[in-house]
C-alpha cells in the first residue's frame, strides 16, 4: 500500500508539472522582461552592455569566442553523426524523448500493434510481432567449415554474439527439450551450448561422449564446430545419425545437415532426394522451412518445372512469405522474357503480356524485401549470412543474395530486367511504414534487429531511407556559421566591429520599444517606486 501511494504521488506530481509547464513558461519569460525594464535604468544596462561588448573587449577576444563555439559545435556534429551512423538515431533527439517528453507530459511511443490501412483502404491491425520474428537461416552455414575459415583468413567475426546465443538457445530448446529427464550427458551437453567459448564446447561434447559414447548432439555439435572441412562435418553426422535412435528433433536435424553437405559436395541430385524424403517423412515440420533448401538445389539443377511445382504449393496467399519464394518466383517469371527485354524496345511498344508479369513479380518481390535487389546487381559488397534472418531485412537480404546471386546470373538478362524496374516499387508505395500495397507496411524494427545480426564492420542497408536529423543540421550549420564569424574577425576587425554594433542596436530595438510604450501606459511614479523596490 505504501509503494502504491508512493507511485500515486509520483504521477500527481508528474501531471502537474505538465499541466503548469506552459504556463510556467509564459510566466517566467513575462517576469525577466520586467526585471531587464526595471534594472534598465538604475544598473545602466544599455551603456554597458555597449561599453564591455563592444568598447572594452578586442577582436582577439571575438575570435577565440568563435572559434572556440565553432570547435565545440564541431565535436558535437561528430558524434552526432557518428551516433546515426551506428544507432541510426540521433543521440539529443533521444536523450530528448527518454528523459524531457515525460516529463513536459508527452505521450509514449505507442505499441507496434495498430490500426494500419490495408490494401483495400479499410483498418486492420498489423500482426507486427510475427513481421518482426527473428528466424533461424534455413541455409546457415557450418562454423567449424566456414564461418571459422573466414575468421582464420580476414580476422574478422562473422557472426555476433547475439546471434550466436540465439544459435545456442535453439539448440539447447531442440536437443535438451525434456528437462525431466536428462541423462548426465545430455546435462553435460545442456551446458555445452550455452558456452561463449568455442573450445570450452568442443571439451565439454568430448566429455559427453566419455560419459556415453551413443551420444548424438555431442557428434553434432562437433561436426558444427570442430569440423574444418564439408567433408569431416559429413562423416560427424553420419555418425550421429546412426546412433540419434527415434529422437525426431535430432533426426530432422541432422538428415537436413547431410543433405545441405551434399548439395556444398557436389552430389545435388542426392541432396534434392533427401530433402525430398525428409518433407515426405515430416510434412508437420513446414516452419523449418526445408522448402528453401530444395528450391536452392532445384536452381542449381535448372530445374525449372520442379521449381515451379514447389512454388505452386508454398507460394500460397495463406503461407507465410520469405524472399526466397518472393525472388525465385520473380526469377522464374524473368527468365522467360529477359533474354529478349530491352528497355528501349520496351517504351516504343510497351509491355508484353509476359513482361508485365514478370515486372509485376520484381515489384511484389522488392515490396516483400527492398534490400536484395542492390546485392544481386552488385551495388553492396556481399558478407557471410548470420545463422539468422528477419524477414523482410538487410539480414534476409544478405541471405538469399549470398546463396542465389548466381542463379540470377545464370538467366540471361534476368538481372539487366531488374536493373530496369526494381526502383518503380517505390512509386507504387511512395509512404511504405504507413500503407503497403501487395503486403502489410513495411515494419520499422527491422534495421534495429539487423544492427543485432550483421557483423559491425557491415553497413546495415536501411529503407525507407531517413533523413538527417534535426540537431546534425543545427549543429552542422551552427559549426558553420561561427568558423565563418571567427574568420571574419580575424580578417576584417573594424568592419566586424562596425557590424556588431549595428547588430546589438537591432536586438535591442524591439526591448527599447517596448520601454518607451510602458512608460506611456504606466504612470511614472508607479515605475519610480517599482525601482526604488
Amino acid at each position: 500500500s505504501a509503494s502504491a501511494a508512493s507511485l500515486g504521488f509520483t504521477e500527481k506530481l508528474r501531471s502537474w508539472l505538465s499541466w503548469s509547464w506552459t504556463y510556467v513558461c509564459f510566466i517566467w519569460f513575462g517576469m525577466v522582461l520586467i526585471m531587464i525594464y526595471v534594472l534598465w535604468s538604475p544598473l545602466k544596462l544599455q551603456e554597458t552592455l555597449t561599453s564591455v561588448f563592444l568598447n572594452t573587449l578586442t577582436p582577439k577576444f571575438y575570435v577565440a569566442l568563435t572559434g572556440t563555439s565553432s570547435l565545440i559545435s564541431g565535436l558535437i556534429l561528430i558524434f552526432e553523426w557518428w551516433y546515426f551512423r551506428k544507432y541510426g538515431t540521433s543521440f539529443i533527439e533521444q536523450v530528448s524523448v527518454s528523459h524531457l517528453r515525460p516529463l513536459l507530459g508527452g505521450v509514449e511511443s505507442s505499441s507496434a500493434t495498430g490500426l494500419f490501412s490495408s490494401v483495400n483502404g479499410e483498418a486492420e491491425p498489423r500482426p507486427s510481432v510475427s513481421e518482426c520474428k527473428v528466424w533461424r537461416n534455413p541455409l546457415n552455414l557450418f562454423r567449424g567449415a566456414e564461418y571459422n575459415r573466414y575468421t582464420w583468413v580476414t580476422g574478422k567475426e562473422p557472426l555476433t554474439y547475439y546471434d550466436m546465443n540465439l544459435s545456442a538457445q535453439d539448440h539447447q530448446t531442440f536437443f535438451t527439450g525434456d528437462t525431466q529427464q536428462l541423462r548426465p550427458e545430455d546435462a553435460v551437453m545442456q551446458k555445452a551450448w550455452r558456452e561463449r567459448n568455442p573450445q570450452a564446447r568442443i571439451r565439454a561434447a568430448y566429455q559427453a561422449i566419455e560419459m556415453n559414447h551413443e551420444c548424438a548432439a555431442a557428434y553434432v555439435l562437433l561436426a558444427e564446430e570442430e569440423a574444418t572441412t564439408i567433408t569431416e562435418a559429413e562423416r560427424l553426422f553420419k555418425k550421429a545419425l546412426s546412433i540419434a535412435g527415434k529422437d525426431i528433433n535430432l533426426l530432422v536435424y541432422i538428415k537436413r545437415r547431410l543433405a545441405m553437405c551434399a548439395r556444398k559436395l557436389g552430389r545435388i541430385k542426392e541432396a534434392v532426394k533427401m530433402m525430398r524424403d525428409l518433407m515426405k517423412e515430416f510434412p508437420l515440420l513446414g516452419m523449418l522451412n526445408i522448402h528453401e533448401n530444395l528450391l536452392e538445389a532445384l536452381l542449381e539443377l535448372q530445374a525449372y518445372a520442379d521449381v515451379q511445382a514447389v512454388l505452386a504449393k508454398y507460394d500460397d496467399i495463406s503461407l507465410p512469405k520469405s524472399a526466397t519464394i518472393c525472388y525465385t518466383s520473380a526469377l522464374l517469371k524473368a527468365r522467360a522474357v529477359s533474354d529478349k527485354f530491352s528497355p528501349e524496345a520496351a517504351s516504343r511498344r510497351g509491355l508484353s503480356t509476359a513482361e508485365m508479369n514478370a515486372v509485376e513479380a520484381i515489384h511484389r518481390a522488392v515490396e516483400f524485401n527492398p534490400h536484395v535487389p542492390k546485392y544481386l546487381l552488385e551495388m553492396k559488397s556481399l558478407i557471410l549470412p548470420p545463422e539468422h534472418i528477419l524477414k523482410r531485412g538487410d539480414s534476409e537480404a544478405v541471405a538469399y543474395a549470398f546463396f542465389h546471386l548466381q542463379h540470377w546470373k545464370r538467366a540471361e538478362g534476368a538481372l539487366n530486367l531488374l536493373h530496369c524496374t526494381w526502383e518503380g516499387t517505390f512509386r507504387i508505395i511512395p509512404y511504405p511504414l504507413e500503407k503497403g500495397h501487395l503486403f502489410y507496411p513495411y515494419p520499422g524494427c527491422t534495421e534495429t534487429a539487423d544492427r543485432e545480426l550483421l557483423p559491425s564492420f557491415h553497413e546495415v542497408s536501411v529503407y525507407p531511407k531517413k533523413e538527417l536529423p534535426f540537431f546534425i543540421l543545427f549543429t552542422a550549420g551552427l559549426c558553420s556559421f561561427t568558423a565563418m564569424l571567427a574568420m571574419l574577425t580575424h580578417q576584417f576587425p573594424e568592419l566586424m566591429g562596425v557590424f556588431a554594433k549595428a547588430f546589438f542596436s537591432t536586438l535591442f530595438a524591439p526591448l527599447g520599444f517596448f520601454a518607451d510604450k510602458m512608460e506611456s501606459f504606466m504612470p511614472s511614479s508607479f515605475w519610480h517606486q517599482l525601482t526604488q523596490i
